[in-house]
């Protein structure tokens, strides 16, 4: 096990969770005051994505990410900021004998678009998809082809952000180790392992000691599973000497009917960590073990 483990956070995500949780977290303020609890509940890293405030759902829009991040910085200056880069790679195929005619899922743009967040607000860590993968049951497929996710990889790499690699599946980590092998990633390559997700890898015990296996030997790595495997995935990958990540983006009970927080997910992970016989890193101490700059 690590001597300190990383907790990220994941504030609020892009999925259609607004509705099926009273007190998910959609404008600028809310992300950043659930962020802020989560830092104070122990987290080290806080990963945002940013809404539409009228509609709730997912967005690229520049300002709403300076605006979350600004706020998160007025009141603390330490915690690390985890910006995604996962939007504008969705496709909506359409339906029956017309898959040409796309559904208003869609949002497909290049790399630069893609990561215009990213140049213009400097994050520490930014989040890079290593893969296309089926996107539940309808027709939403994650797409990310290797000419676009090396193409991603040097720009995140030019601004001096650190890629975040998150793999949903076995090809998507054999991809990704293919770029650090290609000098894409920078030293010190930093996986998360996403399990749970339909279609991509399950989360049980085997697939994540499986990944875990595939990793490159120099590598840092955290994993997390989805709903009611959010904390055994905590303490699973924990034992197999990863770092960890919960919240709302991921799961949205702390327990059988009854609604998480963003912070009563990470005081929980802190708990089994600590049970477990290590320590959580704070911000500084994960920036030493991340290599941050």
């Amino acid at each position: 096990m690590q001597s300190k483990v990383i907790i990220t956070a994941a504030i609020t995500g892009s999925g259609d969770t607004v509705g099926k949780h009273p007190a998910i977290p959609v404008t600028p303020q809310q992300i950043a005051d659930s962020a802020l609890e989560a830092a104070a509940a122990g987290a080290t890293i806080v990963h945002c994505h940013v809404r539409n405030v009228k509609t709730g759902k997912g967005t690229r829009d520049v300002d709403l990410y300076r605006d979350v991040m600004e706020k998160i910085r007025a009141k603390n200056a330490n915690i690390i900021i985890n910006f995604t880069g996962g939007m504008g790679g969705d496709l909506d195929v359409g339906t029956g004998e017309e898959p040409m005619k796309w559904g208003p899922g869609t949002d497909l743009v290049g790399p630069e678009a893609r990561y215009i967040h990213i140049k213009e607000l400097r994050p520490e860590i930014c989040t890079i998809d290593c893969g296309s993968m089926n996107f539940g049951d309808g027709n939403a497929i994650m797409v990310q082809t290797p000419a676009q996710l090396r193409a991603c990889a040097k720009l995140i790499q030019s601004y001096g952000v650190k890629a975040e690699m998150e793999v949903f599946d076995s090809g998507h980590l054999w991809f990704a180790s293919k770029m650090c092998e290609e000098g894409l990633i920078d030293e010190l390559p930093l996986f998360q392992l996403c399990l749970g997700i339909p279609w991509g890898a399950p989360y049980n015990t085997e697939t994540m000691a499986y990944m875990k296996s595939q990793l490159p030997k120099n590598a840092i790595w955290a994993a997390f599973g989805i709903g009611r495997n959010e904390f055994p995935a905590v303490a699973q990958a924990v034992l197999l000497g990863g770092h960890v990540r919960v919240g709302l983006e991921d799961n949205l009970y702390l327990d059988k009917g009854v609604f998480a927080s963003n912070a009563t997910l990470v005081e929980r992970a802190v708990k089994i960590i600590e049970i477990l016989g290590t320590k959580v890193a704070t911000p500084d101490e994960g920036r030493k073990i991340l290599g941050l700059k």
